[in-house]
């Protein structure tokens, strides 16, 4: 009896080893391994996390990934993309919120979808009563393949950015804008009234957008008495200058500009002053 107990005990002990292997299991690298990106866009932000998959190989839009289907727009779970404010993709309204990104691959187009649904595996249960909106767009052919699938973001300006789709030999992409510039506007109203007046980053914004330049040039002025070392203070007051057409002053204050940043060592701001010097001097 005793030496039944013990084969029994050691059965047992076997099969919680076993047991124990088999929970644990054997972690691997994914097949279609998951990334998260971020980019600082306009006043907030917008964030993609979707699943890689790679060639392989393998034939794969018109094949793999059928034309005319809705697809999860990678693998695994569908694509998620985030807006940090309101925006509009290619042309459309897009409310801030996370939403999940089907697309409909096809040749020479492609039809993208923002889902509201975001709890679906895959493209199995997708409902177009979930869509906020839909948009195309024109689909490009590579002269050479992307392994995995990749998206990123290009041509990016302060309200407006391309989110590219590659994969094999295909690559399309879509636009994204925020409108931003009367909030600025009414930012910058805003903090003029109080104690802390904010007038290099008001004079960078006028400048930027072709505003106000007399007024640009009164706030960086404000700025440079503040910070009289401050040389890339200086420097935009050359370029406000020289955007005005006054050419003899943006000269001066671009002189003044490169000394200070020779004497704190920074090559960069003394190469942008030698620009601006030779590009006056026309």
């Amino acid at each position: 009896m005793e030496s039944l107990r013990k084969i029994l005990a050691s059965v047992c002990v076997a099969l919680l080893f076993t047991a124990s292997g088999f929970a644990q299991g054997v972690k691997t690298p994914a097949a279609s391994p998951t990334q998260s990106i971020t980019q600082d866009f306009a006043l907030s932000n917008i964030s993609v996390t979707y699943s890689r998959p790679a060639v392989r190989g393998r034939s794969i839009f018109g094949d793999l990934v059928p034309y005319g289907e809705v697809w999860r727009t990678g693998a695994n779970s569908p694509t998620k993309i985030k807006f940090g404010e309101d925006v509009t993709v290619n042309g459309k309204a897009v409310p801030a919120g996370e939403y999940a990104l089907y697309s409909i691959p096809g040749k020479d187009q492609w039809t993208f979808i923002l889902s509201k649904k975001l709890t679906l595996w895959g493209s199995m249960g997708y409902s177009e009563a979930d869509d906020l909106v839909r948009f195309t767009a024109a689909a490009q052919r590579l002269p050479f393949s992307i392994e995995n699938f990749t998206i990123l973001f290009a041509n990016q300006t302060s309200n407006s950015v391309d989110i590219q789709l590659l994969w094999a030999d295909a690559m399309v992409g879509f636009n994204v804008k925020a409108d931003i510039d009367q909030k600025i506007l009414a930012s910058i109203d805003s903090a003029m009234k109080g104690e802390k007046k904010p007038y290099f980053q008001a004079a960078s914004w006028y400048y930027e957008k072709g505003l106000d330049l007399d007024k640009a040039l009164s706030w960086v002025n404000e700025a440079v008495k503040a910070q009289p070392d401050a040389y890339y203070m200086e420097h935009l007051k050359a370029k406000i200058q020289l955007k005005k057409g006054d050419k003899k002053g943006a000269i001066a204050s671009a002189t003044s500009s490169m000394k200070k940043a020779e004497a704190q060592k920074n090559p960069d701001y003394v190469a942008l002053n030698k620009k601006l010097i030779a590009e006056a001097g026309k």
